[in-house]
């Protein structure tokens, strides 16, 4: 497997995403989170430190994860957020949708 393939997996009560999301792979990639969201029924941290892209569909993939979570009944939180990402979500006023993409919680070096 390519280490640039964008996948999502549980792994110790996180929902991590690695790899780089782009248009062609970001529906695969969001259905699969949802599968994996629906699974659970405790908060979830998304990790998002293995992924390579920031991305508006990344935004656009986090949101549907997110109101998925709000409707079954569980929260998401976010860490690993890279500055990159981070600057997408506050140039499209969505920082304050994602509980960690504030300037506290962002890995600059990304």
């Amino acid at each position: 497997m390519t280490a640039g393939l964008p996948r999502v997996q549980l792994s110790d009560g996180a929902l991590v995403v690695s790899g780089e999301v782009t248009s062609d792979t970001v529906i695969g990639l969001r259905k699969e989170g949802e599968k994996l969201i629906r699974s659970v029924s405790s908060d979830l941290v998304v990790d998002l430190d293995g992924l390579i892209t920031a991305h508006s569909v990344v935004l656009s993939m986090l949101l549907c994860w997110q109101r998925l979570a709000h409707q079954t009944g569980i929260s998401l939180s976010f860490r690993g957020v890279s500055g990159r990402l981070a600057s997408l979500a506050a140039l499209s006023n969505l920082d304050d949708q994602f509980a960690g993409f504030g300037p506290d919680s962002v890995h600059p070096a990304h």
